[in-house]
This record gives structure tokens, sequence and C-alpha cells, in this order.
């Protein structure tokens, strides 16, 4: 016996990978049902090789459905999760809302699995930010082995972290640069993103720091070990899918380079490709459509006394947001609803 599964915002970019993602991972599914807004109702999405037309999330009952999937945005999962989570269906959200409350866990299986069994609170799961989520997962084996006190990240993330509007504008700006007649100003982004870089995700803090950085180290404190210091920079770059980070790490204790990438090449989610020659590391092209968290330019940090710098890729909108959900679902199967 399966799992009855929903997905709701099946219409998105996320959605979508979520439902090619049950389907490639052959997640137990005894029923499914997508869900849209009214404004996408009848949409076709497929699932495997199968075509599922979607239904209005408003007039949803989710009353004997095991897990919902929820790629809707913070405000409608607002609305909704309740309604879900009252009904007996555990939702496991990808949005914003419910990762810093104490009584939602916020899971990264490949760091924190046993944190899924806390769902009976509130019968809800939170998903983390597409920037930590790959960050931790390359963290925790190193975290193991030589206890981490700070972390400096600087990251490269891509539009499609802004969904399709941000997928778009790139696109559309990119052509028209080439077309001095087709003038395509920032709508999505607060400046062109065609052939530049943006130091600004989400809105600004009183600190200086951006929301998009804010987000990294609160959900870094609650996935890994709420004593690891960390700051950021988060970037939005003219890439259309795959979020790059260069990861400057301070241990507590001495980690050679060699051990760390023997240690990384051992841990779950963790593809090593660290080769000192042209090409020999992983670019956000490479990793599209791929599970891994790939790490690549591992180094000592000579500056500090206990320091490591490496290079970490992941396609987005898997490790991210879809890849986790599913895994997250996963896991809850395996230790908690116990079907399939």
């Amino acid at each position: 016996m399966g799992y009855k599964v929903v997905v709701a915002g099946a219409t998105g970019n996320v959605g979508r990978e979520m439902l090619n993602i049950l389907a490639e991972r052959e997640f137990p599914v005894d029923e499914i049902a997508v869900l849209a807004s009214r404004r996408s109702l009848g949409t076709e999405v497929s699932f495997g090789d199968k075509t599922l037309t979607t239904q209005d999330i408003d007039a949803f009952d989710f009353t004997g459905w095991d897990i919902a999937l929820f790629a809707i945005g913070s405000d409608a999962t607002k609305k909704y999760a309740p309604i879900a989570a009252k009904a007996g269906c555990v939702v496991i959200d990808n949005s914003s809302h419910y990762r810093y409350d104490p009584d939602v866990p916020l899971v990264v299986p490949e760091v924190n699995a046993d944190a899924v069994l806390g769902y009976t609170k509130k019968n809800i799961i939170a998903n983390p930010n597409c920037s930590t989520a790959q960050m931790v997962v390359a963290l925790k084996p190193l975290h193991d082995r030589a206890r981490i006190k700070r972390v400096v990240v600087s990251t490269y993330q891509s539009v499609s972290g802004a969904g399709k509007e941000g997928i778009d504008e790139l696109w559309d700006q990119t052509k028209s640069i080439y077309n001095p007649t087709d003038d395509k100003p920032a709508k999505k982004f607060t400046k062109q993103i065609a052939f530049n870089v943006i130091p600004h995700i989400d809105v600004f803090m009183e600190d200086g720091s951006t929301k998009e950085e804010w987000k990294m180290v609160a959900e870094t404190k609650k996935i890994l070990d709420r004593s690891i210091k960390l700051t950021a920079t988060c970037v939005r770059v003219p890439v259309f899918v795959g979020h790059s980070e260069a990861i400057n790490i301070e241990f507590e204790e001495f980690l050679d380079e060699d051990e760390a990438r023997d240690i990384l090449r051992e841990a779950p989610g963790i593809l090593v490709v660290d080769k000192r020659e042209d090409g020999g590391y992983v670019t956000p092209v490479e990793c599209v459509g791929d599970f891994a968290t790939f790490i690549s330019r591992i180094r000592q940090d000579s500056t500090i006394e206990n320091g490591l710098n490496i290079w970490c890729v992941s396609d987005n909108l898997r490790k991210g947001a879809a890849l986790n959900a599913v895994q997250i679902a996963e896991v809850l199967g395996q230790k908690a609803l116990k079907k399939g």
C-alpha cells in the first residue's frame, strides 16, 4: 500500500519538478492530486507517463490524503497549510512561512533526518531556502569531523530562484541587448540582470543585510548547529538554473584538505569533482537535472589557523526545493507513516 499524495502549486517550476522527482524516484504513490489556483485551473501537468489535470485548491478536501507537497508561496501557504494539516494530511512546505516556527521542523535529510519526527506538533514540515539546503549538505560531514566555528559564504544564485518571472526577464533582456529598438527594463529584479550581477536578493534588513542572507544564517543554525557563526553575501547572477557558493570555513581544529576531500566523497548527497586543471570543477550548467550537490576547489585557507575553502554547486529547483521535499516525504514514510 502506497501514499495518497497532493502536489499544490503543480503548474509552477518547483511544483512540476516535484512531480518529475516523485516519478523518477518511484515514490510509492497510490493516488495523486495536483492543485493550482483558479487562474491555472484545468492546466495539464505530467507525472511520469501520465497526464494530470489541476484541481482548484480552494475546493479541495484534504481529508484522507497522506502527504501534501506545497509549492505555492508564503501567503497561500498561510491560508491552506493549516486546512490540510487539520484534515490529517502532513504538509511539506517549500515556502518560508513555517521555517522559523519552533514547532515546525526544518529538514535537510542528509543533515537532520530525525527532526522529521517533530511534524506531529503541527502536521507540517518546512523545506529550507535553496541556498541553505546545498550548503548544509556540504557542511554537515565536515562539522561532524572538526566542528565548524565560522562560515563566510558568497552565493551566485540563478534567476530560477525568483520563479518563472525571473527566468523570463533574463531571457527577454538578453535578447533585447542585441536589439536597440527592444528595451526590456528591470521588473522582477531591481536592476538589469542580463550581463550583470545584483548583490540584492529579497528585502533589506535594518543591519544592512538582505533577508536572503538572514535566512541562510537562521536556517543553518536551526538545521545544523546554533553555535556556528555565519555571514553571507547573496548575489543574483545571469544563470537560468543552478546556484553556486564560495564557502570559507573555519574549524575548531585542523582539517587537512585531503581528508576533507575524502570525507566529502563518502558523504550522502555529495559528488566531489576536484581536479586542479582546466575544467576540473563543476559549474551550474553541468549540475542541471542532477540530484547531487557538487563540491570542487577544496583547498586550505592559509590566512586562518584552521580554514578551508570549497566551491559548492547544485540545481536549486532540485536539491534546493523539489528534491529536498520529496526526500523529506521519503524519510517521513520510513520513520513515521510506514506505508509503501
